[in-house]
């Protein structure tokens, strides 16, 4: 009978403990979510204000609606802005809630009780990786959506759209098909000493030149005026010429005057496509576009990287409690955008492979998440 009550009450001490972990879990969970949406959104608000303000006289002078300034412009303006600070803010809530119930003597009080520190971790990441997830559904799908709404309405209110000429313009359209203009007017839609080559491997087999080429909207077609074509032929060349001729080619206006803000308005799959596109074009800033493609994989890693360093830090009591922890995870928030911002330019520099420089801070702060979580007490 009484080992039949020691198992018993085996049981129900474990069942206990169990519930004493979830209800654990819980208010980690509860203390990390809440205090990061309440401080991103407290400096979301901070930027709304500081952004009108700014704004306020564009506004007046468009004379835009108040529907559309807050359900078209600050409406979509919100996501892409939280997004991007969202790895500064989770760290900064980790260490900052961390650091009190370090101070309170609480994660002594955990650790006393039987939770390891690896259990410790178990809510830390089960937080950070829904806010990876999150952060990765938006800068996937959901922000190139409003940033379509964003950018057009700062482009007819705020950074209005000027006329301008783009000159030395070399594409390849598709294989073997290459374009080449000396100027292009956006206001007239004129392109200037234009050329159109095909190629059949590495021969030419045709070329036509024409002193202009007018894009006719209606048609879709390009008009090229006073133009001659030469064709070379295996014995002997043909030339043809004239005054005018339509063409159908795969280029439009939009490819000249394309912003390279054009990217952050297409999903994930809309934005492959679009590099694939612009590989067969021979567009010189390809390597831009790939990172943009790998960075929205890599961006949503930082808040699991973040979150241990943060965790690893703030249990360490120290003198100046949470105020020199935040200021070490603040130094090392930085560092880390830093990181980003040296080996984004260097691969658009063409200096770095885009995959790698995207990664490369990941992997060096993930070794410091790693290092830290070591050597922290336990």
């Amino acid at each position: 009978m009484e080992g039949c009550d020691d198992k018993k009450n085996d049981a129900k001490n474990l069942k206990m403990r169990f519930l004493r972990l979830k209800i654990l879990d819980i208010y980690i969970i509860k203390k990390f979510l809440g205090t990061f949406f309440f401080a991103l959104g407290m400096i979301m608000l901070i930027v709304i204000v500081f952004d009108i303000s700014e704004k306020l006289d564009d506004f007046i002078e468009e004379n835009v609606s108040w529907y559309e300034i807050i359900f078209v412009y600050y409406f979509n303006f919100i996501p892409y802005y939280a997004n991007f600070l969202s790895p500064l803010f989770i760290f900064i809530s980790v260490i900052f809630f961390t650091s009190k119930l370090t101070g309170n003597s609480e994660i002594i009080a955990i650790l006393s009780s039987g939770v390891s520190y690896r259990r410790l971790m178990l809510p830390y990441f089960i937080s950070a990786t829904f806010l990876a997830l999150l952060s990765f559904y938006l800068a996937a799908y959901v922000i190139p959506k409003a940033n379509k709404k964003r950018l057009t309405f700062e482009m007819t209110y705020i950074k209005k759209s000027r006329n301008y000429t783009k000159k030395n313009v070399h594409k390849q359209i598709e294989p073997g098909v290459f374009v080449y203009l000396e100027s292009y007017d956006k206001k007239r839609s004129l392109a200037y000493k234009f050329s159109l080559e095909k190629f059949e491997g590495k021969k030419l087999v045709s070329k036509l030149m024409a002193n202009r080429a007018q894009w006719d909207s209606t048609k879709r077609k390009w008009r090229v005026m006073n133009y001659y074509i030469r064709n070379y032929g295996k014995k002997k060349q043909e030339i043809i010429h004239g005054n005018s001729i339509d063409t159908t080619i795969n280029l439009s206006p939009a490819d000249f005057e394309r912003l390279d803000k054009v990217v952050q308005m297409l999903n994930l799959d809309e934005l492959k496509d679009f590099i694939a596109e612009q590989e067969l074009r021979g567009d010189d800033k390809i390597d831009t576009y790939k990172v943009e493609q790998y960075n929205r994989v890599a961006f949503p890693f930082s808040a699991l990287i973040l979150t241990l360093i943060g965790v690893s830090l703030s249990t360490t009591k120290r003198r100046g409690g949470t105020g020199i922890n935040i200021i070490l995870g603040l130094l090392l928030s930085f560092g880390y955008i830093f990181f980003m911002k040296v080996f984004t330019e260097l691969a658009t520099a063409g200096s770095m492979l885009p995959l790698l420089s995207v990664w490369i801070p990941n992997i060096v702060f993930a070794l410091i998440g790693v290092y830290l979580y070591i050597i922290a007490p336990k």
